[in-house]
């Protein structure tokens, strides 16, 4: 790979959620702020939302780094579950043992036991659901029957629903109108502005050990940022490439074919006008950038 052709002690632009990566960006400053304010101030219901690649789950992890210590984490990755199934993932999460063998209302007074036995301890539960939009109808409403539980004069569990914007479309229905009303706080992240996104790259580089000149200069910022839309995921992937493609042809420095190569070979990114001219030399390019790219789809997340 190119990590001593550039001088990096890791590669910067891994699509795996690593927190030692989080850029203090606006959007997602202000997202872990209401997380945080809201769960200081005992809300029971809040909703995080953002377009595919926005880095919902960096921040699901940034969370749990940073929640008070008074609080006790049960994160679940994959809500996709039947309300038996949730329950019994929650339960897993929060040091229940035995759950495989209680049925559901053996499992249920379990769980608000050691919720009250958490409460008794002065310390508060919080449940992180990530990729929300897939949580089955019953599954929500499993959640809303959890969030009802509560002393006289505190919550004993606190949900935070990560999803994408389809989650917000499912909620809109006057099914979900009861969860909907008890959601006292929500965010939607914003994709990156072109500012931001040269601070995002310039950031990644550095935290990978990069002490040079800036690969990428304004015009690259610009190009990867138009291709991306000012997502994030789809900029590590333009970037990863772009820095495969110098590295193939030798170079310590990006220039404006990189970019068009590495936008080429990548589902999804917008493509950026291109003259005949240049599809020559960027195809020579992307043979390097496609085989690497394998190798690199095996963080992918």
């Amino acid at each position: 790979m190119y990590l001593y052709h550039f001088g990096l002690r890791e590669l910067p632009f891994t699509l795996t959620p690593n927190t030692s990566f989080y850029c203090g960006l606006q959007s997602h400053d202000a997202a872990l702020n209401v997380l945080l304010t809201a769960l200081k101030t005992g809300e029971g219901f809040i909703k995080i939302t953002g377009e595919v690649g926005t880095g919902k789950t960096l921040l699901c992890r940034k969370l749990l780094n940073e929640v008070p210590d008074h609080f006790v984490t049960a994160y679940i990755p994959n809500p996709y579950l039947t309300p038996a199934e949730l329950r019994q993932a929650i339960a897993v999460e929060l040091g229940i043992e035995g759950v495989d063998k209680m049925d559901q209302h053996r499992l249920t007074q379990a769980l608000e036991q050691e919720l009250l036995r958490i409460n008794t301890l002065g310390r508060s539960v919080v449940i992180l659901l990530d990729e929300a939009q897939a949580l089955p109808k019953e599954s929500l409403e499993a959640l809303r029957l959890l969030s009802n539980l509560e002393t006289e004069s505190r919550k004993l569990v606190h949900l935070i629903l990560m999803g994408q914007p389809e989650l917000d479309e499912r909620l809109a229905k006057r099914e979900f109108r009861q969860l909907r009303q008890r959601i006292t706080f929500s965010y939607a992240l914003d994709s990156l502005n072109r500012e931001e996104m040269g601070q995002y790259l310039q950031h990644r580089l550095m935290v990978a050990g990069y002490a040079g000149l800036p690969l990428f200069t304004p015009n690259l910022v610009q190009r990867v940022h138009k291709a991306s839309r000012g997502v994030p995921r789809l900029a590590n992937v333009i970037a990863h490439k772009a820095l495969l493609s110098a590295y193939g042809a030798g170079r310590r420095k990006l220039i404006r074919k990189d970019v068009l190569a590495a936008v080429k070979d990548t589902e999804d990114a917008s493509a950026m006008g291109m003259g005949p001219g240049s599809w020559a030399a960027i195809g020579a390019m992307l043979g390097v950038v496609c085989v690497a790219g394998i190798a690199y789809a095996m963080d992918w997340v």
